[in-house]
């Protein structure tokens, strides 16, 4: 029998761009949300492109405001819960989100990762009847979390999956959407790789608001605008088309299906 194929998770934070809100931009929501949505049709095309699924956590707030689109992505992609709102969470979204999703597709929704990667109570989850949590980025972070002592690897926590997001193995360099746009890129790919190897898996995530022209937003720090639009869209065609033989593409459903009990 062969050696299992290694899994490769690459997943998408779908939300209102808030992120220019919390740098000091005052937009209304409907530009929050049609900036994101720029993002995500032209980083759908990229994975069409490449023949990728992928798992998309979304906003219901999102979700409902561009009910066809996520309705559309839903035929390739798998949707999950983001929350119900991004800048706000209350436990009770865990439910309510679900819901919501479950009734715009009209399918069931299994897994859930917080904004932000905050942390979010795993009695909470298995509660809200989600079958996994993506939330927790085992690394250190400055200003946001230390998760350095969590396991990197998916865990039971509650009846429910955990499926941290990719460090790698010794130095746990988060290989996230900053670290995408930031470390030469040569560098990452190998990064990327050498963790795939390592752990059997990878699991990595980026915002649709990233592939869109952020120049305007200038309260936004640089590393976060670095490599937007078009130069970010082909860095992750280009890492997309490098893994995949490599791997196997594959939605976080299934690949929580396939861990053994």
């Amino acid at each position: 029998m062969g050696k299992p194929s290694q899994r490769i998770l690459f997943t998408v934070d779908v939300e209102e761009f808030d992120t220019a809100v919390e740098f000091g931009h005052n937009i209304p929501l409907d530009e929050q949300v049609a900036v994101s949505t720029r993002g995500l049709t032209l980083l759908a095309e990229r994975f069409a492109a490449v023949g990728t699924p992928t798992t998309m956590f979304t906003t219901a707030n999102y979700a409902l405001h561009e009910p066809e689109l996520i309705r559309s992505l839903a035929k390739t992609h798998e949707i999950a819960s983001h929350g119900y709102y991004h800048t706000t969470f209350e436990p009770e979204d865990l439910l309510k989100s679900r819901l919501a999703l479950e009734k715009l597709l009209g399918k069931p929704v299994t897994g859930f990762r917080r904004a932000r990667m905050g942390f979010v109570d795993p009695n909470d989850v298995q509660q809200a009847g989600y079958q996994y949590n993506s939330s927790l980025h085992p690394t250190w972070l400055p200003g946001r979390y230390n998760h350095w002592g969590e396991s990197r690897h998916p865990f039971r926590e509650s009846g429910v999956w955990q499926v941290p997001a990719s460090v790698t193995p010794m130095l746990r360099l988060p290989l996230f959407w900053l670290s995408l746009k930031n470390f030469p890129f040569a560098y990452y790919k190998q990064l990327c790789r050498q963790t795939l190897k390592s752990d059997g898996f990878l699991n990595l995530y980026v915002h649709p608001w990233e592939f869109t022209d952020l120049s305007g937003y200038e309260k936004i720090p640089t590393y976060v605008r670095r490599h937007s639009k078009d130069a970010l869209l082909d860095r992750v065609e280009t890492l997309l088309r490098y893994l995949k033989p490599r791997g196997e593409f594959t939605t976080m459903h299934d690949f929580v299906q396939q861990l053994p009990d």
